[in-house]
């Protein structure tokens, strides 16, 4: 992997540390995203810790209405991830949530409010920091066939993940990327949406099952798990013939585990 120093967020003191937020789908269902998060962080000359003391970010609360919760799991996050140069997540929504939602969630809280934002500071997306901070360009990979990507609502909308990924799947050798059609439109699994409004979920994920498989991609990549599951949920069930993984896997050259979905 190259990486070169970053400008404005150079650590001062050489090798940064960071706080890999491990999120709670990768840590119950995927625990390779994590994993290969963290070798792409060494790679890149981060020395990694993984508090144990770590909980859900709170979205699934917060997405509900019940601030009250979401402030209490808030806290938790803000005193374990504390005093680490970056913290980073392989998930836009999780990053995003502690970022942007948790400086709304203690606006106008004198002992809160400076944690969360100093907190929303070093908060970041998994290879958007790679990218943006670390100045990483390319890695030290290989997957063979085409792929496309998927990109997730919360890491594009909220921030600014679209670019980093293609830039740095390009340099993957042996990947062909093709692009999605309505890559950027929403695959219906919205975190508790897809309880909510079970019915207007699966048309939107039937829609984007259908752009997946009219790509003619062998594997689709995202950076959401929640995501990911959604949508390898119903290319199983229409029998279609598409592996599906988070985009740290194949960056990291960590493909040796099956699919998503796929046996052990």
């Amino acid at each position: 992997m190259t990486a070169t120093p970053a400008n404005s967020h150079a650590h001062p003191g050489g090798t940064p540390h960071v706080g890999l937020f491990v999120t709670c789908l990768v840590d119950l269902f995927r625990p390779s995203v994590g994993f290969a998060a963290i070798k792409l962080l060494e790679d890149a000359g981060c020395t990694v810790s993984v508090p144990e003391g770590q909980t859900c970010c709170g979205q699934p609360a917060y997405n509900s209405g019940d601030r009250n919760d979401t402030k209490a799991i808030a806290r938790g996050v803000i005193e374990t991830f504390e005093g680490y140069d970056y913290v980073v997540a392989p998930s836009g929504s999780c990053a995003s949530m502690i970022k942007t939602h948790y400086r709304e969630l203690f606006a106008g809280d004198p002992t809160w409010g400076p944690r969360a934002e100093k907190l929303s500071e070093r908060m970041f997306e998994l290879v958007s920091f790679l990218t943006d901070v670390l100045g990483v360009e390319t890695v030290d990979a290989r997957h063979e066939g085409s792929v496309t990507y998927h990109d997730a609502c919360a890491g594009l909308r909220e921030l600014g993940v679209h670019d980093q990924p293609r830039r740095l799947l390009r340099s993957v050798e042996g990947l062909t990327l093709t692009e999605l059609a309505d890559a950027n439109v929403c695959c219906g699994f919205g975190g508790t949406f897809c309880v909510k409004y079970p019915n207007i979920s699966n048309a939107m994920v039937t829609k984007k099952a259908s752009r997946i498989q009219a790509s003619g991609a062998a594997t689709l990549l995202a950076g959401d798990l929640g995501c990911l599951m959604n949508m390898d949920g119903k290319l199983k069930r229409l029998d279609a013939n598409v592996a599906v993984r988070h985009v740290a896997e194949v960056l990291a050259g960590m493909t040796d585990k099956p699919p998503i979905g796929g046996a052990r």
